[in-house]
Order: C-alpha cells, then structure tokens, then sequence
C-alpha cells in the first residue's frame, strides 16, 4: 500500500499538484543549522521515499541537501525508545549529542528514554507545564550548542 501511494504522490509532485509544505522559520534555521556544520536528519512516518518528495518539492525549491540522512519506521515506531538508540547506533553518536525535535509528545517521550536532547514545537498549542520537554512556538526560538 505503501509502494502505491509513493508513486501517486511521486506524480503529484512532479505534476506540481503536491507543495510539501515547509514553514519559512524552519528552512531558514536548518539552511543556519547546515551553514555551521551540524548535521541533520529526518525521522518520519513516512517512508524515506515520500520524505525526498516532499523535500523535494517544496515551494522553495528542492531542499534534500540540507539533510544528511533520513530514517522511517523501517528503524522501529516513532513511540518505541528502541527506535531512537537503533538511530543513535546507526549515527554513531552519543545519545546527549543528537536533539530531536516534535510536535508529539509521545515521540519525545521515546526519544528523551533513549537519552537524546529533545524540543516540543507547539507552532500552535499551548505549553504544557507538566512535560520534561523543552517547548517553542517555532524553530527560530531553538538555540543548539
């Protein structure tokens, strides 16, 4: 199912019927983020394929330079701390050295028991004063290093 609905997307992007939406505050920090040599990555739900078509077809252009891998739940759930030392391994990183950014809680709930850095992006919501998560309205409030 997966395989059929990558290839519709593939021709609606191509045809210019798909944009992946991209908010402006948040290319602007990874271009910054890329400039100063920080290495960046995609952990989505959807799959590596349908990650590069969407950064690919951006309204500002294709943007898959910017990120130095992508990984999809062919690494594990997005809910399961598993997944993220499978990545911390995969990067050959320390834990304390990767920051993953979320808009779920539960994913950072995985990511934080995995013992990775982690930011809440509301965009929208309301802080919530129980959670352990650092939380910003948007990525130009994310400060690295």
């Amino acid at each position: 199912m997966k395989a059929i609905q990558g290839l519709l997307w593939e021709a609606g992007y191509r045809n210019g019927d798909f944009k992946g939406h991209i908010y402006a505050d948040a290319k602007h920090r990874l271009e910054e983020w890329r400039a100063q040599g920080i290495k960046l990555y995609v952990y989505s739900s959807g799959s590596v394929y349908a990650q590069k078509l969407l950064f690919g077809h951006t309204d500002y252009g294709d943007i898959n330079h910017l990120f130095d891998g992508n990984f999809d739940t062919g690494i594990g759930a997005k809910i399961d701390a598993s997944a993220y030392r499978r990545i911390v391994d995969e990067l050959q990183l320390a834990p304390d050295e990767i920051l993953f950014l979320s808009d779920v809680e539960s994913e950072l709930d995985a990511a934080k028991s995995a013992g990775m850095n982690t930011v809440w992006l509301l965009r929208d919501g309301e802080p919530d004063h129980k959670t352990s998560h650092r939380q910003v309205a948007d990525f130009s409030s994310i400060e690295i290093g």
